[in-house]
């Protein structure tokens, strides 16, 4: 073993351990970012749908279903979801026994340490989810 090598093995080791550790863990922070994202989008939509049957009426309803929405989107650090509520089999048999109540929540979860210049679509990944709560067919009319 020549003089001048001597040590080179260590540096090199730790070079690459450097260049293929780095890129792992900015995976699984993204992955883990990700999972939350999803994670935040449907304990929203299960959240909205509840509040919204527990409503008297469906103006009521859907300010209740957009604040639930939000107070769970907030609890995973979310911020920017679109929230839909539909009531199923149609708009005006909100709470009629036997409907329900369709809710879907939409946001990107912008990629980690990526600027905020290039805009949060075009460095996310989109999760959404949807949750359909029933009325229920033996509940009274208000």
């Amino acid at each position: 073993m020549n003089r001048r090598e001597r040590g080179t093995a260590t540096i090199e080791f730790i070079w690459l351990t450097i260049l293929l550790l780095v890129p792992l863990v900015y995976v699984l922070v993204a992955v883990f970012d990700t999972q939350r994202a999803a994670y935040g989008v449907s304990t929203a939509s299960r959240a909205a749908a509840r509040a919204f049957l527990q409503s008297p009426d469906p103006a009521t309803g859907e300010q209740r279903a957009r604040a639930a929405a939000q107070v769970a989107l907030h609890d995973q650090g979310l911020d920017g979801a679109t929230i839909r509520v539909s009531c199923l089999p149609s708009p005006s048999a909100c709470f009629e026994p036997g409907s329900s109540v369709r809710v879907l929540v939409r946001a990107t979860q912008p990629l980690p340490l990526t600027p905020d210049v290039l805009g949060p679509r075009l460095a996310g990944v989109t999760v959404d989810s949807t949750h359909t709560e029933p009325y229920g067919s033996f509940r009274s009319r208000r």
